[in-house]
């Protein structure tokens, strides 16, 4: 993973001085809460239901080791002993104290971590596939590059103020698994037919109060072009981006309101005053950045291992895991494995400091001391030989972390909701908590197979909820709280916004009506057939006619 080289660790360093004599002064009474709010904002720092929340940037997924122990050290000590990994495969803390947050960022650095940018309208972290660098299906290992756009993207000034926050992502596979459509700005790296690195230009997607699929603005850019182009439309944003609604302030909006071609057209207009300028990503540039993402060392192995064929064939409860967990690597002799943060009757994507150890202490013994955060929320180590699989899985399963419901429909998305943001109309993780108590038979989960559920607590949609294949929105009506349901949302290629189903539903019906969702998929599917194929082949119909079948319990 990208290693900091003295200028990294300079503007760090600087970066903590700065924050910490600010929250003296505003402490002091020397800046208005108007004034320190930005200030706070640009470093992570929330005010949230009960307690500052403060999140922690975790650049397009990569962890070390020695950085998963030291934010388990930093949850023990400063907050409540765990952390919330988000789906934008940041960290959150939800519990630290104003008067410590200087001293928590104080320790982030010591490790090459920051919350810089991760709150505020500016460029957030970049994201992509937590498979980066390992999938057999992917065409190029954009690291690199997403390292430069880091560099580029943060403390720029001209987009520090931008109308609303703007979120990036790249993806390098064949099967898009960074959801780039649902993105500000979604880079796909592809090659061309001269076997060049080129780029496909989404821009306009994004989640939240107005989902929207982003547009194709450009299907071939070089990819020495990436910044000199993302800064011609972020400008183009930045010039006609509304700022008098924050409502409609995503360049989302923008797009769609003058029309992508003509968002096209002034993109490229600008375009011409920057390309081929500074900002054009060189050869050497490239190789420079690259030498900071260690290669593996990699033994050469056989793509097949006597002792993990016998576990496979001996012992159901490692077979059931390692369908459900381990994914191929580009790799002979080695696989990816998901650790489940989705235990049954916990908060997804929450984990404990004695978690992060032992993570940390999994990826130090069984891969190279290096680990990922996803968007769904979990954990991967990406480079475990087969032969090592079992004790991998024995390890996890004793701290909580092998539950085998990876893609199934206990495997949640889900953002904090209103036990913890101060923005969510209704609670997300009792709804996650009753769902899987529902589900809780294994044999079923996996009988249902491949399936997404995702909620969020408000229209901001950090659940993600529009592109589950079932969407949980909470809503507020009159005080109260309620869900309304989605299905057919899709994240990947073929990706897609989800379709109402009808009224909200109150938090006690929730699960039941998930059953009636999977009850009419078990009897309508074919063999072959995932939830998300049966619903786009029939239709939202049969699924609202046997959810509302007997009593209307809408609101």
């Amino acid at each position: 993973m990208y290693k900091y080289d003295e200028i990294d660790q300079q503007i760090v360093d600087e970066r903590v001085a700065q924050y910490r004599d600010q929250v003296r002064r505003y402490l002091a009474g020397e800046l208005s809460e108007d004034e320190f709010r930005p200030l706070r904002l640009q470093n992570g720092l929330y005010i949230q239901r009960h307690a500052p929340m403060l999140r922690i940037a975790v650049p397009y997924g990569m962890l070390s080791s020695k950085q998963l122990r030291k934010l388990g050290d930093i949850a023990k000590k400063y907050d409540r002993g765990y952390g919330h990994f988000s789906t934008r495969q940041n960290l959150q803390l939800n519990w630290p104290k104003l008067e410590s947050t200087p001293d928590i960022l104080a320790e982030l650095a010591t490790v090459e971590m920051h919350a810089i940018q991760t709150s505020g309208n500016c460029i957030r972290n970049i994201t992509t596939d937590q498979f980066v660098g390992i999938a057999p299906d992917e065409v190029i290992d954009p690291r690199a590059i997403a390292e430069i756009m880091r560099q580029w993207s943060t403390f720029h000034p001209e987009f520090a103020l931008l109308p609303r926050k703007f979120k990036i992502a790249v993806s390098g596979t064949q099967q898009d698994r960074a959801i780039v459509q649902a993105h500000d700005i979604g880079l796909e790296f592809y090659r061309d037919a001269n076997n060049k690195v080129a780029i496909k230009v989404w821009v306009g997607g994004g989640l939240g109060r107005t989902p929207i699929l982003g547009s194709v603005i450009r299907e071939h850019l070089d990819w020495q072009h990436a910044l000199t182009y993302c800064e011609a439309i972020i400008r183009v944003y930045n010039l006609h981006g509304r700022r008098d609604n924050m409502y409609k302030a995503r360049i989302k909006i923008l797009s769609k309101a003058i029309g992508i071609n003509e968002f096209r057209n002034q993109v490229e207009a600008e375009w011409t005053h920057l390309k081929d300028g500074a900002n054009t990503i060189t050869e050497e540039e490239l190789a420079r950045v690259s030498k900071h993402f260690e290669a593996m060392p990699y033994e050469n192995l056989p793509d097949q291992d006597a002792g993990f064929d016998a576990a496979l064939a001996n012992n159901p409860a490692f077979a059931a895991w390692a369908k459900r967990s381990i994914h191929p690597h580009k790799q002979p002799g080695y696989r990816a494995v998901t650790l489940s943060l989705k235990p049954h009757g916990s908060a997804p994507g929450d984990i404990t400091s004695e978690q992060m150890w032992a993570v940390a202490d999994l990826a130090d013994e069984y891969s190279f001391g290096e680990l990922r955060s996803s968007h769904e929320q979990n954990l991967i180590l990406a480079d475990v030989k087969l032969s090592d699989l079992f004790a991998v899985w024995e390890k996890a399963k004793a701290q909580g972390l092998a539950t085998p419901n990876i893609g199934l429909l206990t495997d949640i998305i889900c953002c904090p909701g209103g036990d913890f943001c101060s923005l969510a109309n209704a609670k997300s993780i009792p709804i996650a908590k009753a769902i899987q108590m529902q589900f809780d038979d294994l044999d079923y989960l996996h009988d249902i197979g491949d399936i997404e559920l995702n909620i969020s607590g408000c229209m901001n949609a950090c659940g993600h909820h529009h592109v589950g294949h079932i969407g949980i929105l909470g809503v507020d009506k009159d005080g109260s709280e309620w869900y309304q349901v989605t299905i057919g949302g899709k994240q990947g290629n073929d990706a897609s916004i989800g379709t109402v189903i009808g009224p909200s539903f109150s938090a006690e019906e929730m699960p039941g009506v998930i059953q009636k969702l999977i009850e009419v998929y078990i009897k309508e599917r074919t063999p072959e057939e995932r939830f998300i194929d049966t619903v786009r082949r029939l239709g939202a119909v049969p699924f609202k006619k046997h959810v509302y079948a007997k009593d209307e319990v809408s609101a």
